[in-house]
Order: structure tokens, then C-alpha cells, then sequence
């Protein structure tokens, strides 16, 4: 059987490159197309949307010859993921084979029933068929006919190699103009030879994904596709339309059920048709092969295990996936309102994912290997330190990065083979008093009501509800410092710190959103205490980088950049700072948090690191600690200058650890890890460094008793002027008012009749 010979394109005196140059190539391709659409709206009657077309083409970025034929033919390895050192980490799995084979080594008969099947004008054709892509247009743009079909196996390949499958009009502008300009570059004969290397074929029969003629028919048949019959190739060239579907094995390897493999014999049924129709076989012929059993030459299944990584690789390939997302949609220019179009978002998500896995890509992450490294082994060799009795206790762990927010290096669980919830990255708990420190004093103090040394109630105070607002077991004590309430990490002076946030209509969630805290009701009483808060550690962890960053927040990322195999970027992590608070609130957070460490009220941390390294415990550590009711949960925030490293222990189904895990349990488990890491890289905590207070910040003297500036109160109807010791207040804004009869952050008009006894008495 013999192809109907059109004149081999490459042989050819005149080529683009020599008459015209690559400007004229898109506009003459471009009065083409307009001349085939225009036609068909008038012949039609349809005179709608010529003008949107038009502007479509107009933008559409079409590729240079040599450069769209590397394109189409590009046949990628196994992308690579790399240390921050360049150091391989892992190649990612590619699932995908694919073998290779030129068009000799393809049988007639295959050739053949691909384009009686997926393209029966494919000799005749300039790489579209004018009358198909009217149909398919119209079928999108006013209903009328089906929006399916109208792509050559030009087109084909183009969708698959170059502009991806996203339903959008300007991705199928695109791809007529690349179909176009690819027809003028390679003869046929390669075209076919392309498709039928890159078209996917399915599922071979271990179960894995398989790409190019020559993999399927190893896969299937277990022979070459130069030795496949005519019913081996009508099933092979049906497969193409829908792969995974036409295909007679399950994902494990072992053959589809009967009924489930009938969807793929009826297609090689439709295959042998068309190639009937078209002439391609006899009757005879025809009659022959649909009466052959094929289900007998299908290789028995033979289900291979997948392969397992560890945190590392799968967070990677994770990041990189959605890096490579971004890198697409900005590629191919794709309007924010076709991304409102979940099946444009899903078929870009889907390209990513094959782009990723089997386009021989190197992603270069952030993970500092001897860092990370340490941090593993940590967990590995002292986790068993976080075991109190009630089980095998979990943790997750995420190092970042003040200045940039890159992620030095993370702990995803104490191991991968026994538990793979990523505790790091995908588990989220409720952060307990960890986010007083954002929420609701830092915003507090940010917004000027509240200064380092304002004092705050502790007086017994309920929630609405009724219900006391405890504290280990305390319904509360009297007025308190700011500071003290921190280190003790009491829970009724956050409750009215925030109920004051909110009763004066400060924007709280515009402040947790900035730092992407995913919150579903801001009026629960209980938020300031971790209530109705759920966080991941690396999330969390951010906040704390932005307390220790001066107030600017760096998104956390592990991806730095993915370049081609041959060293083309095609995405690099673009810095884009956001300032939360002003320097001068962080800084004076920080001056907060670093009491916290030193008081050890909450944690016994800064001891035991002393204990493993005194050098490096006299480096400038702030932090703060968290628990949950029933103490499910168990939280450490630490930063110094360089580095913040944030940490979570508990159970995955929430049952309760002991009373003191966290004091005693996480303190210990977080000293060995930051000893590892200074060990591992003595340049990350940047110990010569210590935090300083912004230069704006606002220094007022105030009355210890007070936390406001001396002056006169009414009191019970007495001008009394009240003085004693006194104290420096760091404010961010306006600095300490004078000293009013409320003068404290809470409290009812009995806790402050009960104050300003105690007060005076001590005058």
C-alpha cells in the first residue's frame, strides 16, 4: 500500500529563512488562517467573532523553524532535583517509557490505521483542515456542531510538545499558527515519524505508562512495531484517542477485566473501519482481522512495586510542580479569565505534571544537604526523646531562611518508611500560644495601642458563653506586665488584647492574610489563643521569619529555579517581599520573644542547649512555646539574626501527650537539632549577630505599675498623682499615653477598683 507522494517540503529551493524571514512567516501565516476563518463565516452565515480571531492571531507567538522542530521532536530524559550546592538529590520519577525508533522501523500497517484513523488528509493538508477547525470554532464559540475534533496529526503534535491542551482560544490560535509554520519545516514523513514516537499509548504490562509506538508494542504485544500485524496495529493506533481508557491493563499490571477491556477492543473495531473505508485494506482483509482474537496476544500482566522516596523528593516535586504550573500559564500568556475555567486550570495542572515528571528538567531547590542532612539524622538518632508514655510521638520541623525565606532544610516526620504524613509541610494543627505573638500583640502593638511594658488583665474573666477562660488550671491572678504575660504565655490578657482589636475595627485578617493564614471566622473568642486556627508548621514557621525578618515577610519556597537540559530557565522564584508589621513592631516583638527564651517559664530550652554548646546558646534567641487543650499539640518558634527553625510534636490522631512534653520533651528534642545544624553549617544561626531595636522605635518612660506615663487620675472622685518606679516602654506608634484611671488592656470596673487598691497601697 502506498502513501499519495506530495513533494517532500525539505527538498525544496524556497524555504521561509530564505525569502521572507520570520516576521513575514506569522503574517502571511496569519492572512492564511484569517482567509480560511473569513470564508467560513461567510459561507456559513456566521459573521460573529471574526474580529476577537483576528486579535487572537495577532498575539499568538509562533515558534522559528529550527526552533519549533527541536521542539516537536524534543524527546526529554528524567528531570533531576539538586541541592542548593547543585548536588543531585534524586531523579524524579519519570513514569513514562518511551523508545525511540525511525519510521523504517515502523510496519505499513500502523502508519497506515494512524492516519486512516486520526487523520485521513494528512498527505493533502498544509498541517490544518480549514473545514474542521471552522466546526470546532463555531462548536465553542455559538453552539453550533461539536467543539471536539478538527486537529491533524500536525496539530497532534503540536498540542502535545509545544501549546499544551488548555481550552482556551488563544492556546488554539497558537496552535494552528505552529501547525502551520511546522508544515513548512518538516516533511511529512518526519511529522509521522514524531507523532508516533511522542503520542501516548497507555499502560504497558507492568502497569506503567508508556509513550512512542515502539513501547507500546513491546508492552502489549512483546514485539517490535515493525513486526506487528494488522490487528496489533489497528489496536495500537486506536489507542492515542484515549490511552489510559483504551488500554488492557489496570495500573497495577494485571490485565482489565473482560467488560473493561471491551472499550479498547471496540476501538481497534472503529480502527479497522476507517482503515476499510479509506481504502487502506481490502474487505477481505478487513473481515480477516475482525474476526482474529487479539485478547490472546496480550502479554500476561506483570505488576511491578512503585518506587518510595522520602519528605524530601515528594515536597520537591510538590513545589516544583506549581512552580512549573506558573512557568506555563506565564509562557503561554494565559488571561486571568481563563483561569476562572477549572478545566484550564486542570489541564494546565495536568501539563505541569508531565512536563515535570518527563521533560528532563534540573529543579534547583533551596535544602542545604548538610543541614537537612543533620536535621534527619536528629530526628532519626533523638526523636525517641519526644516519647513520654503515651506513644510514639511525631514532629515536623522547618528551617528558613530570615533574609530570603528559603528553606534550608526540614523535618518531615521521624521516618518516612513507618509514617508518611509530612508533618512539615501538609499537617496542620491548631498553633496554640505560638500566635499570640502575631495575633493579637504584635497587631497591637503595630497599630500603637499597646506598648512593651503596657500592663494587662489577669483578673478571672469568662468568654460570653459563660464559660472561665483558664490557664493551667488558673482562672487568673491581677494585673501583669506584658512581658511577664508573654514569658507565662497567660491566655485572659490575649483574650483581651484581641477582644480590643476588634472593638476598635482593626483589620485583623488583612494582617493574616498577608502571611496566608487560611481563617474561617475571625470573631471566635478563643483566636488569639489558637482557637479556630489551623497551620502547617512551614506556614507557621513563615510568620515567625517575618518577626525575625523585621517585620518583612519572605513566602517560604524550596524551589529556586528549573532549568532545560540544556541550561535554558524557564522559572526563577521571583523576590516579593511583604511588610507586615513596621520594623519598629518586630523589633520590639523581638525584644519580647527574647525574655521568653531567657525566662524559661515555658521551656527549658536555652538550659539544654547551654548543656550541649554554651557558645551557641549565648547567641541572641527569641521564640515562644504553644500547647493545646488536653496538651495534643506541642509548639517551639525559635530564631536567632540568621535563621528561624520552627517545631510541632504530637500524635497524628490527636490523643493527648504528657503535661510536660513540651517543657521538658521538645526543649531537649530542639536543643540536639539546633546543635546539628550549627555543627552542620556554623554560618546559619549567624551567632555574632544580635537583633536591634529599629531606629524609629519610641522610647517612653512609664510607671512599672501602670505600663503609662506619671501623671493625675480621678480616683473615686480624688485628684491622686501617681508616681514610683519607673520603666522604659518601646512603643511603635505615638508612644505611652499618660496614666488614665484604665489604664490597662482589660479588665472590668472591679478589677480595676481592686487594682488601684493594690496600687496605692504599695505607694
Amino acid at each position: 500500500m502506498k502513501h499519495k507522494a506530495k513533494r517532500n517540503r525539505e527538498e525544496e529551493a524556497w524555504t521561509w529563512k530564505d525569502s521572507v524571514g520570520t516576521v513575514f512567516q506569522v503574517q502571511y501565516l496569519l492572512l492564511k488562517v484569517l482567509l480560511v476563518f473569513f470564508w467560513g463565516f461567510l459561507v456559513l452565515g456566521v459573521g460573529v467573532g471574526l474580529g476577537y480571531a483576528v486579535s487572537l492571531f495577532q498575539t499568538a507567538q509562533v515558534l522559528e523553524g529550527n526552533e519549533l522542530v527541536q521542539q516537536v521532536t524534543r524527546v526529554a530524559g528524567q528531570s533531576e532535583l539538586r541541592y542548593a550546592d547543585g548536588s543531585l538529590i534524586e531523579k524524579v520519577d519519570s513514569d513514562l517509557l518511551r523508545t525511540p525508533i525511525t519510521l523504517d522501523k515502523v510496519s505499513a500497517s500502523v502508519q497506515d490505521a494512524v492516519i486512516a484513523t486520526e487523520d485521513e488528509n494528512f498527505y493533502d493538508h498544509d498541517g490544518i483542515v480549514p473545514k474542521a477547525v471552522i466546526r470546532a470554532t463555531l462548536g465553542s464559540v455559538v453552539g453550533l456542531g461539536s467543539s471536539s475534533g478538527g486537529s491533524t496529526l500536525t496539530q497532534q503534535l503540536i498540542k502535545q510538545q509545544v501549546v499544551g491542551d488548555a481550552p482556551t482560544f488563544s492556546r488554539k490560535a497558537a496552535e494552528i499558527l505552529d501547525a502551520l509554520a511546522l508544515e513548512e519545516s518538516m516533511s511529512k514523513e518526519d511529522i509521522l515519524m514524531a507523532y508516533l514516537n511522542i503520542a501516548p499509548f497507555g499502560r504497558n504490562y507492568k502497569g506503567q505508562n508508556i509513550a512512542g509506538v515502539e513501547e507500546a508494542a513491546q508492552g502489549i504485544f512483546g514485539k517490535s512495531a515493525s513486526d506487528l500485524n494488522l490487528p496489533q496495529s489497528a489496536f495500537i493506533a486506536g489507542l492515542p484517542q484515549s490511552p489510559i481508557v483504551y488500554s488492557p491493563y489496570a495500573a497495577d499490571g494485571t490485565l482489565k477485566t473482560e467488560e473493561n477491556q471491551t472499550l479498547g477492543l471496540e476501538r481497534q473495531k472503529n480502527v479497522l473501519y476507517n482503515m476499510y473505508r479509506t481504502g487502506k485494506i481490502s474487505e477481505a482483509e478487513y473481515q480477516e482481522a475482525l474476526d482474529y482474537d487479539l485478547q490472546a496476544d496480550f502479554r500476561p500482566g506483570q505488576p511491578t512495586e512503585g518506587e518510595t522516596h522520602n519528605y524530601l523528593y515528594y515536597t520537591a516535586v510538590a513545589e516544583a510542580q506549581k512552580a512549573m504550573y506558573s512557568y506555563l500559564i506565564e509562557r503561554d500568556k494565559v488571561s486571568e479569565r481563563d483561569l476562572k475555567n477549572e478545566s484550564t486550570v486542570a489541564a494546565y495542572q495536568e501539563l505541569a505534571a508531565k512536563e515535570l515528571h518527563s521533560g528532563g528538567y534540573v529543579i534547583h531547590t533551596t535544602i542545604h544537604k548538610a543541614v537537612h542532612q543533620a536535621m534527619e539524622e536528629t530526628a532519626a538518632n533523638y526523636g525517641s526523646v519526644l516519647d513520654d508514655g503515651t506513644g510514639r510521638v511525631e514532629v515536623g520541623n522547618v528551617l528558613l531562611d530570615n533574609a530570603t525565606g528559603a528553606v534550608l532544610g526540614f523535618v518531615g516526620g521521624r521516618d518516612y518508611e513507618t509514617n508518611q504524613n509530612n508533618h512539615a509541610f501538609e499537617t496542620v494543627r491548631s498553633p496554640g500560644s505560638t500566635i499570640k505573638s502575631i495575633l493579637p500583640y504584635g497587631i497591637a502593638i503595630d497599630q500603637g495601642m499597646m506598648g512593651s511594658a503596657s500592663i494587662v488583665s489577669n483578673y478571672p474573666t469568662n468568654y460570653s458563653s459563660g464559660q472561665p477562660i483558664m490557664h493551667v488550671g488558673s482562672r487568673g491572678t491581677a494585673m501583669m506586665p506584658l512581658q511577664e504575660a508573654i514569658n507565662k504565655s497567660e491566655n485572659i490578657p490575649a483574650y483581651w488584647a484581641y477582644r480590643m482589636l476588634r472593638e476598635s475595627g482593626v483589620d485583623v485578617e488583612d494582617y493574616m492574610k498577608k502571611m496566608h493564614y487560611d481563617i474561617a471566622d475571625y470573631n471566635i473568642e478563643s483566636l488569639p489563643l489558637g482557637g479556630g486556627i489551623e497551620v502547617s508548621v512551614d506556614r507557621h514557621t513563615n510568620a515567625y521569619q517575618m518577626l525575625a525578618n523585621n517585620g518583612q515577610y519572605q513566602e517560604r519556597y524550596l524551589v529556586a529555579a528549573i532549568d532545560t537540559q540544556s541550561g535554558d530557565r524557564v522559572y526563577e522564584r521571583a523576590n516579593q517581599p511583604v511588610q507586615v508589621f513596621s520594623a519598629a513592631t518586630a523589633t520590639i516583638m523581638q525584644e519580647l520573644l527574647r525574655g521568653v527564651i531567657q525566662s524559661g517559664d515555658t521551656t527549658t530550652f536555652k538550659s539544654r542547649l547551654g548543656g550541649l554548646n554554651p557558645s551557641l546558646a549565648g547567641a541572641d534567641w527569641i521564640g515562644k512555646t504553644g500547647t493545646t487543650d488536653d496538651y495534643m499539640d506541642a509548639w517551639l518558634m525559635v530564631a536567632t539574626p540568621g535563621a528561624t527553625l520552627g517545631g510541632w510534636t504530637g500524635h497524628d490522631d490527636n490523643t493527648p501527650m504528657s503535661t510536660m512534653s513540651g517543657y521538658n520533651n521538645n526543649s531537649q528534642y530542639m536543643a540536639q537539632l539546633v546543635q546539628a545544624i550549627h555543627q552542620a553549617d556554623p554560618t546559619v544561626w549567624k551567632t555574632e549577630q544580635r537583633f536591634e531595636l529599629a531606629p524609629d522605635v519610641i522610647r517612653s518612660t512609664v510607671l512599672r505599675s501602670t505600663g503609662q506615663a506619671p501623671g493625675t487620675v480621678d480616683i473615686n472622685g480624688r485628684q491622686i498623682t501617681v508616681s514610683g518606679a519607673t520603666t522604659t516602654s518601646y512603643w511603635a506608634v505615638n508612644g505611652a499615653p499618660v496614666t488614665s484611671y484604665r489604664f490597662a488592656i482589660g479588665g472590668s470596673d472591679a478589677d480595676y477598683r481592686q487594682a488601684w487598691a493594690s496600687i496605692q497601697g504599695g505607694r
